[in-house]
């Protein structure tokens, strides 16, 4: 008597529907179209460039050494010094100078919070925000232009009548004075600037602006 034939082997099916469903559920709203990377990476930029901007400064303790101050003899003498420990202090003068700002601003919290409004407006409304999530306020689509234009007036509205433009220029003026008073006192004949020290130096100045060409930013 023949045998029966052999049945084939069943093979596995995949419901797309129900593995999409799956998915979905499983991923719990993952996806959403956010700017987060190219805000992180922003962040990133900005914590490395002001990492290696920070590695080519000159010890504090030479730069307060109170045996290298002297009175110039003349005001092209002040400026020659000024130039030179410019050029050898960069990086502690630029740290001075971020000083004397910030604690300007931290003297008046209100202006503070005023400037830090408007810096983040600026990152989530337009620098960082998802080319295909629109701004919408009270049902009205405001489009690229329009947002850029309410943020321009309102940082004019923000810095030119509100403390936060004086605090500014203040702080940087009373930085820049420091800078100019050391500058002009402190004597550079015992400071070395060969070329190597000179390239780290331009290198450390662009790095300091590097963070704004990073990639999913419209700056």
């Amino acid at each position: 008597m023949a045998s029966a034939p052999t049945p084939p082997p069943l093979l596995p099916v995949t419901n797309p529907t129900a593995a999409g469903s799956a998915a979905a559920a499983g991923g719990g709203g993952s996806d959403a179209p956010i700017a987060t990377p190219a805000f992180r990476l922003f962040l990133s930029r900005i914590s490395d460039s002001a990492r290696r901007s920070l590695s080519d400064r000159r010890p504090w303790a030479e730069m307060v050494d109170r045996s290298a101050f002297s009175r110039p003899d003349s005001l092209s003498d002040a400026t020659t010094r000024l130039r030179r420990n410019l050029t050898y202090f960069r990086v502690n003068y630029t740290a001075v100078v971020a000083f004397a700002l910030g604690a300007s601003l931290l003297a008046h919290p209100f202006s503070l919070l005023i400037l830090l409004a408007v810096l983040s407006a600026w990152c989530f409304l337009y620098i960082f925000r998802a080319s295909d999530q629109p701004v919408a306020f009270f049902g009205r689509t405001f489009s690229d232009r329009e947002t850029m234009l309410g943020l321009i007036v309102a940082s004019i509205v923000a810095f030119f009548f509100t403390p936060v433009a004086s605090l500014i220029i203040s702080g940087m003026l009373v930085g820049g004075a420091i800078v100019a008073a050391h500058g002009a006192l402190r004597m550079p004949e015992d400071l070395f600037l060969d070329d190597a020290d000179a390239a780290n130096g331009n290198s450390a100045a662009q790095g300091l602006l590097s963070f704004l060409g990073a990639p999913g930013s419209r700056v």
